[in-house]
């Protein structure tokens, strides 16, 4: 897929954008933790690194189905295995996307699916963008998306978004409940998001 101007995701290799998404998180597993002990329950790494793993349990049955089906069934099994708060929303991220996108997705329903994927996730959590979660991470995205970005552009602006929740005030989640002391410390959720989402732009900007 070209991220770029316009390409498809026709030619997809799921099983590598799992692998692919699996090893970053495991190689940020203490990342995510230590970031995650500063204002929240110090398990988001572990979490993170278990519920990729098992995803990657099961990639060749996953990359066997159709990707609609297979976005819903890596969301199932996020919910699971992720535990926390984060299953629930990094899962509901996944169902969604594979509730809204095409088999054979172009730009613009990757898009789309993508934007109506970020309103579920913002349900799921009563949130929204500006209180310090992964939505600052993803909003960002969504509009680098509609606005033709290329891959670098996109990672890169993922990684600005996760660096400006350092300043937010937390106002939802358990770091919101440390108020002011919130501040000065990068959110563990937007961080895992920013990774992932860096991975999943550069691996497929560089499939055949």
């Amino acid at each position: 897929m070209e991220t770029g101007n316009a390409g498809d995701m026709a030619a997809l290799n799921l099983a590598r954008l799992i692998a692919a998404a699996a090893d970053t998180i495991a190689a940020h597993a203490e990342e995510l933790t230590t970031l995650d002990q500063a204002i929240g329950d110090g398990d988001h790494g572990l979490n993170m690194k278990r519920g990729f793993e098992a995803v990657r349990a099961e990639a060749a049955a996953f990359s066997a189905r159709p990707l609609p089906e297979a976005l819903k069934a890596i969301g199932t099994k996020l919910v699971m295995t992720v535990g926390g708060a984060s299953g629930p929303l990094f899962g509901t991220l996944f169902l969604a996307l594979g509730k809204q996108i095409s088999a054979a997705p172009d730009r613009a329903n990757l898009t789309a699916a993508f934007g109506k994927a970020i309103e579920a996730v913002a349900a799921r959590g009563k949130s929204q963008v500006g209180q310090k979660t992964m939505l600052d991470v993803l909003q960002p995205v969504h509009d680098a998306l509609l606005q033709g970005k290329t891959a670098p552009e996109i990672a890169d602006i993922a990684d600005a978004a996760a660096k400006a929740t350092v300043p937010m005030k937390a106002l939802r989640g358990r770091a919101s409940f440390l108020g002011d002391r919130s501040i000065g410390h990068m959110d563990a959720g937007a961080r895992s998001t920013t990774l992932l989402v860096r991975t999943i732009v550069e691996t497929l900007e560089g499939q055949p």
